[in-house]
C-alpha cells in the first residue's frame, strides 16, 4: 500500500462537507468544542470501523446485495432530511444551549452506519488502497487506524468552525439565518448522495 495517497484521500473525504460534518459544526456552535468531543470520536471510530469492516469483506457483501445497500442509502436519505428539517424550523429562542437537541455520541454513530456517503468512502479506501497480500487484513486494520486519526483532526477542525460562528453571528436572527444555511447544506448533501 503506498501510505500517502492514502492519506490524501482520507484527509479529502474527512474534510468535505458533508451530514456529519455540518451536524459536529452545529452542535459545536450552541454546546462548544469541548461538549462536541464524544459525538466526534464516535462519528470517527464508526466511520474507521466501517473501513475495518469493509476491508474484511463486508464491503463485497453490500456489492453483491445492492438492495440492501439501496435501502440503507434511503433511510440515511429520510432520517437526515429530518434531521435538516428540524435545524431549519428551530426558532430563534431554540438556539439557546438548553433547548437544542444535541448531537449525540450514539446518534454520531449510527448516522455513519446509514450514511451512504461513509460506505462509498469505505469501499472506495478498499478497492482502491487495501492490499492483496499475505497480511491484508493487518494492513486494512492499519488504514483504519490512520483514516481514525485523520477524521478526528478534521471533524475537531469543523467543531472549531462551529464555535467561530457564534463570533460571527451575534444577533439572533443572523444565527436563524446561519442555522437555516446549515440545514439547507445539510438537506443538499444527503439527497446529492443519493442521486449521484
Amino acid at each position: 500500500m503506498s501510505l500517502m495517497p492514502f492519506l490524501l484521500f482520507a484527509f479529502v473525504a474527512s474534510i468535505t462537507p458533508g451530514p456529519t460534518n455540518i451536524l459536529i459544526l452545529t452542535n459545536s456552535q450552541h454546546y462548544g468544542v469541548r461538549a462536541t468531543l464524544p459525538a466526534l470520536v464516535s462519528a470517527c471510530v464508526a466511520a474507521s470501523t466501517i473501513v475495518l469492516i469493509s476491508g474484511a469483506g463486508a464491503g463485497e457483501l453490500l456489492q453483491q446485495y445492492p438492495l440492501v445497500r439501496q435501502l440503507m442509502s434511503w433511510a440515511g436519505v429520510l432520517w437526515l432530511s429530518w434531521m435538516s428539517w428540524q435545524l431549519f424550523r428551530a426558532p430563534a429562542a431554540n438556539l439557546s444551549r438548553d433547548a437544542h437537541t444535541r448531537f449525540t455520541a450514539r446518534a454520531a454513530a449510527l448516522l455513519q452506519v446509514i450514511n451512504p456517503k461513509t460506505w462509498m468512502m469505505a469501499l472506495a479506501v478498499v478497492s482502491l488502497f487495501a492490499p492483496a497480500e499475505e497480511h491484508a487484513l493487518r494492513d486494512i486494520a492499519l488504514m483504519a487506524l490512520w483514516f481514525l486519526l485523520i477524521s478526528v483532526a478534521c471533524l475537531v477542525c469543523w467543531a472549531w468552525l462551529g464555535q467561530a460562528v457564534n463570533r460571527l453571528f451575534r444577533t439572533p436572527a443572523a444565527m436563524v439565518r446561519f442555522q437555516r444555511l446549515m440545514a439547507l447544506c445539510l438537506f443538499t448533501s444527503a439527497w446529492a448522495g443519493m442521486l449521484a
